[in-house]
């Protein structure tokens, strides 16, 4: 049955074109704006629980005794749960509306962190951040597209401010997580109170999202890969990802470790980070019209490479944060820039197509963040990050091969 929405502006089908049928099907008198809050507020309790998690991997190696490589190998159970629970959000996705998917992951996403902070054995910790990875994935490709589904009822973009939202929601957290680091409050208390918190929010929030129907079968195979004209996008988002879960992970251990700030400023790099993927993502719309995608995306790959080159090559806290403002600039918009580039690729089968480049790019998100741990065992994190900035010169490469229409 179609309903009526009270929204600002129109449906722009040249954009989003593969969306709008699931749209007409959503919950009557649920207007766009309250859509729109709605959905943001779950990209803001994705970004916060991450962040929150993230603030505090110092003070958690340091309690379990972690080298930088035994390290790299705990945080392979995040992006693994992801990863391996792909084909299982996907055929959930397809059995179930979005809305309850999305609100099913904040609960369990919540839940994990919770535990997350009473972890004292690193087989505790490897088991809690699996599970914290796959509630992660439930979240967050059932609010993706429930972006989506939100997008299409304005004319003008606004999809990237969901993604802004996300950042300011790591930014709040990074800063809650220093103030909790100086006052010496308990990770566990830390990280029960953010999870009571956000799950409280989440159900706040819920009624307000839109009823999308199950999404339809995209592909036989479990893992989807893309095809040859698509790889390029998901080796674009690869570099990206790859560089984006370095700088998540490894900046507060690089301030430590690298730069020898002290403890209270570990976060610093961190937040410097977020502050500059924050601006990058709420800017990244206005860029856009007034320069093009691909150039966006060719400067995205530019501030990456310097920005780490930066880091690894000046290790003080000056020049090493502003190489983390430079690489969070540069990783603020290139996936959701390259998702906008394969609907319009691919608008026949958008989002199938998504979802294969997404596989790709978890892979970045998967495999390069727990090498540099690695690679720092073997040298040093200066050289790691320093390795991790040539994926930068990986996307100016690439991106001029994109289709002229981008």
């Amino acid at each position: 049955m179609q309903v009526f929405f009270a929204y600002e502006g129109a449906y722009s089908g040249a954009a989003y074109p593969f969306a709008m049928s699931q749209v007409l099907t959503a919950e009557p008198r649920v207007s766009a704006t309250r859509a729109r809050i709605a959905i943001a507020l779950f990209f803001f309790v994705s970004g916060f629980g991450f962040a929150t998690w993230a603030s505090r991997i110092p003070l958690i190696q340091h309690r379990l005794g972690l080298n930088e490589a035994q390290l790299g190998g705990v945080l392979l159970a995040l992006p693994a749960g992801l990863m391996l629970t792909l084909p299982v959000t996907g055929q959930l996705l397809q059995r179930f509306s979005s809305r309850h998917v999305m609100m099913a992951g904040a609960v369990l996403y919540n839940v994990a962190l919770a535990l997350l902070g009473f972890a004292t054995h690193t087989w505790q910790l490897v088991a809690l951040l699996f599970c914290f990875g796959s509630s992660r994935n439930l979240l967050n490709l059932s609010m993706n597209a429930q972006s989506v589904g939100v997008q299409t009822l304005y004319e003008r973009s606004i999809i990237a401010s969901f993604h802004g939202v996300w950042s300011v929601a790591g930014f709040a957290a990074a800063g809650v997580g220093t103030l909790l680091i100086r006052g010496a409050v308990p990770i566990s208390y830390h990280f029960l109170g953010v999870a009571v918190l956000l799950t409280a929010l989440s159900l706040a929030f819920f009624p307000n999202a839109l009823a999308l129907p199950p999404s339809p079968p995209a592909t036989k195979s479990r893992f989807s890969w893309p095809d040859k004209p698509l790889l390029k996008y998901g080796l674009i988002t690869f570099a990206s990802m790859a560089c984006e879960g370095t700088l998540y992970d490894w900046t507060g251990v690089y301030f430590v470790q690298a730069v020898h700030a002290p403890k209270e400023l570990a976060t610093l790099g961190f937040t410097a980070y977020l502050v500059a993927m924050t601006t990058g993502r709420f800017l990244g719309d206005w860029g856009v019209s007034r320069f093009g995608t691909k150039p966006m995306l060719q400067a995205s790959g530019i501030l990456m490479t310097t920005g780490l080159l930066l880091a690894a090559a000046f290790p003080t806290p000056i020049l090493a944060g502003l190489g983390f403002v430079l690489g969070g600039l540069g990783v603020s918009c290139v996936v959701p820039l390259v998702f906008g580039l394969v609907g319009k690729a691919s608008p026949e089968r958008a989002g199938a197509a998504i979802a294969s480049v997404s596989t790709v790019s978890y892979f970045g998100f998967l495999i390069v963040p727990p090498l540099v741990g690695f690679v720092a065992k073997a040298s040093d994190l200066r050289w790691s990050f320093a390795l991790v900035a040539l994926l930068g010169g990986l996307v100016v490469w690439l991106v001029p091969k994109l289709r002229e229409e981008a």
